[in-house]
């Protein structure tokens, strides 16, 4: 596959931080002992040199397109590589598994869970403070940067409707995702204190219409209509909280990204002749069987794996997060304006 590269001109902020599950990871899970990572071929068939890096899918992921649209030549590295003056650009700190709640993903072992991930982050913040000088010169460096925020899909997949699961037992949907929200809203409020001013947020995609959870099933308006029931109504209650959190928080300017608004688009229109289909071969986990084949024609697919996206279906996503093509992409700004902001 050929890689179109994104990066439009001059880098549009000092440095980039992600936080989430395995749509951004690059590697952080590569030496934990878990079920969630894909270090394996035939992940990482068409990133260059042809390196099953961990990133989940075929070649670049979320992470990689959006820092390329934010001007950035190379990819923002993961935490546990992240050495010296190289923290100044930023880090990655996604884990696949991970969710809002350190219980989720219990099930795929060892994970990186955005409460544990935002101690990471205050170690940085210790390292970029040494850098710098004073902690005068951190606060106003790290105020210019901005803060990527993707994560809640394990919270259901592996938590809420995982087998014998108890949260199903103690919970309704609206239930579980005003569990959710409050945790996450504690989460973004502890990130804002540790100087973060520009988070982009964003919200669930189609969980109940990937192809692990359709089996081979029709794509269409039965399975969107059921994942309206449950990420519908967190992603609501997600758009509230950032109105909330940018009127209780001097400076704040959090923004929504709709990536189920996004991911719904009528996948023909984007290219996508397959939406509903892994290009890998799929084991009953979800995941590609190691070594096994892949589909040839890459960007006609939607999905790599039984979970994530291709290269080609991330950089839409990326691109339409960047630069709102609908009003509806972005709340209250896209990517490129909150950058600027």
């Amino acid at each position: 596959m050929k890689h179109e590269i994104l990066i439009r001109g001059q880098q549009q902020v000092p440095c980039l931080f992600f936080f989430g599950d395995s749509v951004l990871e690059n590697g952080n899970n590569n030496n934990l002992l878990t079920l969630a990572k894909t270090n394996y071929p035939p992940y990482g068939i068409d990133y260059p040199g042809g390196l099953a890096t961990g990133r989940s899918t075929n070649g670049l992921n979320l992470a990689d397109f959006l820092a390329q649209l934010l001007g950035f030549a190379n990819p923002i590295p993961p935490f546990v590589t992240a050495t010296g003056s190289d923290i100044l650009r930023g880090v990655n700190y996604a884990s696949a598994g991970a969710g809002i709640l350190d219980e989720t993903g219990a099930n795929l072992g060892e994970r990186i869970s955005l409460n544990q991930q935002l101690r990471n982050h205050e170690a940085t913040i210790g390292r970029v403070v040494s850098l710098l000088g004073n902690q005068t010169a951190a606060d106003g460096y790290l105020g210019q940067c901005l803060y990527v925020v993707c994560i809640g899909s394990d919270d259901y997949v592996n938590n809420y409707y995982f087998p014998l699961s108890p949260s199903r037992v103690l919970y309704t949907p609206v239930g579980f995702a005003e569990k959710l929200i409050r945790m996450f809203s504690q989460q973004l409020r502890d990130l804002y204190s540790y100087g973060a001013r520009k988070v982009a947020v964003f919200g669930l995609g189609t969980i109940g219409c990937v192809p692990a959870a359709l089996r081979g099933a029709m794509y269409g308006p039965q399975c969107l209509t059921a994942t309206k029931a449950t990420s519908g109504v967190f992603n609501d209650k997600l758009k509230s909280l950032v109105d909330v959190l940018n009127k209780d928080l001097v400076g704040a300017k959090f923004t929504f990204i709709d990536t189920f608004g996004i991911t719904v688009s009528d996948p023909s229109s984007n290219g996508f002749q397959v939406p509903n289909l892994p290009c890998c071969m799929m084991s009953m986990g979800g995941m590609c069987v190691p070594l096994g084949v892949s589909c040839s024609d890459r960007a006609n697919f939607a999905y790599f794996d039984g979970f994530h996206p291709t290269e080609a279906a991330a950089m839409i996503v990326a691109k339409r997060a960047f630069k709102a093509q609908s009003p509806s992409d972005a709340y209250p700004s896209d990517i490129q304006h909150l950058s600027k902001a």
